[in-house]
């Protein structure tokens, strides 16, 4: 079971036709994010500078649309496999950027408790880069 102290918590969601140009993105992204304070207080130091962790939670709900009605579609999500695939690649280039990973378990159902530092929630997504 994955843990980590300080860091940034990453709900990864695969969308159906991700490939390796968005596992790498997301992961330059996530490495490079300048959140946390630095000596002034000031969001300016990334999670290298900050000696943080990321730890990665496969989420496949948030590719859930409830556009049409109440009850979710998940179409735009991923097969399984792939998912498996790009989420265990996305990991493993934080790792090649010297960003120290803990993972949840893929496809299982987990209870994941966070202490949010700071009034701070990022969205990424790969297709929406201009």
């Amino acid at each position: 079971m994955g843990e980590i102290a300080t860091g940034l918590l990453v709900y990864l969601g695969v969308a159906a036709g991700d490939a390796e140009p968005d596992a790498d993105y997301i992961a330059r992204k996530i490495a490079g994010l300048r959140v946390f304070r630095d000596a002034e207080g000031k969001m300016n130091l990334s999670l290298a500078q900050a000696a943080g962790s990321v730890l990665l939670v496969s989420q496949f709900t948030l590719l859930g649309d409830v556009r049409k009605g109440n009850r979710p579609a998940f179409d735009g999500a991923a097969p399984a496999e792939l998912a498996r695939h790009w989420y265990e690649a996305v990991a493993e280039r934080l790792r090649s950027l010297g960003i120290r990973v803990a993972t949840g378990r893929f496809q299982t159902h987990m209870e994941v408790s966070s202490t949010n530092d700071g009034p701070i929630t990022i969205l990424l997504d790969s297709r929406k880069l201009f």
